[in-house]
């Protein structure tokens, strides 16, 4: 099992460079799947979500090449085969799958996807929109089969607004016969990304960022060139590194209106953001101001930046209380800066956050990707040292973190175990 290690204390100083976003490419790289042809994504994230999903396409048949953050995608010989178990428990977007091989083939056998345990994240407006597009569907050994002789287009109302639904729904009706129209949609930027490979790759969609979806079915869909959007999540949380250590950081690679509500909100707590065309620079304040927070669906304050901002929020003065209206689990992070002698309190979907306290390095684990994060923020700002297991969370979603906080100036380290040799 690897543990990173961090020596807090240290004032990060300097400029690093933002990687693709992750929650598009792990649904671009299935999108391929689409194409009669090569498809090649640049400004690929080197996490292991995009390594285990080039894998599964291998597996399907496909033929996958990495170059530096470009990545080749060539489907055409891809088949039908079903994916009940494997490499799918590994990911949560693997249900991607679903709406790729579904407008591919008509039909798709994945297993129930894995990735971070966030508490019940049903995919029922998944199966709602496949099945108003003319699928069949039913569960069999811990795997969800697909069917449609002729999937035709609806109109399809989201009871709840879902980046994954809206996303699998345009992946299953860029192919089939006649209109789909989705309202409620989800208007994540990483949607909009999705929508240009798509419409790049002769498909027909309108609306993308907006509650109302358009997409006329095409019949054949061609390869592409498309490179991915700056990822808004990574951006955020190295804002919060900056702020949380009181240091000078400027983040390239960025879409500054992508992070709005965050901005806002660090600004509501003393901590200076300096905009640019495509970069901010943070600098932090030895004193911060408590501030309310709930996350929303986009252009709402993010989840995946809830529980990184939690930790920040222990140093503001001040009792800070923070909500979360998508994912009311989420606060499992909350336990290790308990141990770490932060004061938090959670009541129902909200954690009340008494600041101003003095965290201390221990031993604490990454129980999910933006848990991970939280606990590198609570390490860079405690005295001593943290040390931080279930790294292979933190892996998932965040591209050379070690390098690039390093280069900043945080005193960090990974420690592999060591190989018996019987």
């Amino acid at each position: 099992m690897e543990k990173l290690f961090i020596r807090g204390g240290q004032k990060l100083a300097g400029r690093i460079q933002i990687s693709g976003a992750k929650n598009s490419a792990v649904a671009l790289i299935p999108a391929a799947i689409l194409a009669d042809g090569e498809v090649i994504l640049d400004n690929v994230p080197d996490i292991s979500d995009v390594h285990i999903y080039s894998e599964i396409l291998q597996d399907l048949g496909a033929v996958v090449e990495r170059d530096n953050d470009t990545l080749r995608i060539d489907s055409r010989h891809i088949e039908a085969k079903p994916m009940p178990n494997g490499k799918v428990k590994e990911l949560r977007a693997s249900y991607y799958l679903m709406g790729a091989m579904l407008g591919r083939f008509g039909q798709a056998t994945v297993g129930m996807p894995g990735g971070c345990n966030l508490g019940p994240r049903p995919i029922d407006q998944h199966i709602k929109g496949f099945e108003a597009l003319g699928a069949t569907l039913f569960h069999k050994h811990g795997a969800l089969h697909i069917e449609a002789k002729q999937l035709v287009g609806n109109k399809i109302f989201l009871d709840v607004v879902s980046v994954g639904a809206t996303i699998n729904i345009m992946l299953a009706a860029c192919r089939a016969k006649g209109k789909t129209v989705i309202e409620n949609a989800a208007k994540e930027p990483e949607i909009i990304d999705v929508a240009t490979l798509l419409n790049a790759m002769g498909a027909n969609i309108k609306g993308a960022g907006t509650d109302v979806i358009r997409i006329e079915g095409t019949k054949n869909l061609h390869g592409c060139r498309h490179s991915i959007i700056p990822d808004r999540i990574e951006a955020g949380t190295y804002m919060i590194f900056a702020a949380a250590t009181g240091g000078d950081v400027v983040i390239d690679n960025i879409i500054p209106r992508h992070l709005e509500s965050l901005i806002a909100k660090l600004r509501e707590m003393n901590v200076r953001v300096e905009e640019d065309d495509d970069a901010v620079r943070v600098i932090g304040n030895e004193k911060y101001e408590a501030i309310d927070i709930r996350t929303l669906p986009y252009p709402g304050f993010a989840t995946d930046l809830q529980q990184p901002i939690t930790s920040l929020l222990t140093a503001a003065s001040g009792t800070s209380i923070v909500t979360d209206n998508i994912y009311h689990t989420r606060f499992k992070h909350v336990d290790h800066l308990l141990n770490m002698g932060a004061k938090i309190k959670v009541e129902g979907r909200s954690a009340v956050i008494e600041g101003r306290t003095l965290l201390t390095g221990t031993r604490v684990t990454a129980t999910d990707l933006r848990a991970g994060a939280a606990l590198i923020v609570a390490g860079l700002m405690a005295e001593g040292v943290t040390e931080i297991t279930g790294v292979h969370h933190i892996d998932r979603g965040y591209a050379n973190l070690e390098e690039k906080l390093r280069s900043l100036g945080a005193d960090m380290w990974r420690e592999k175990p060591i190989k018996s040799a019987y």
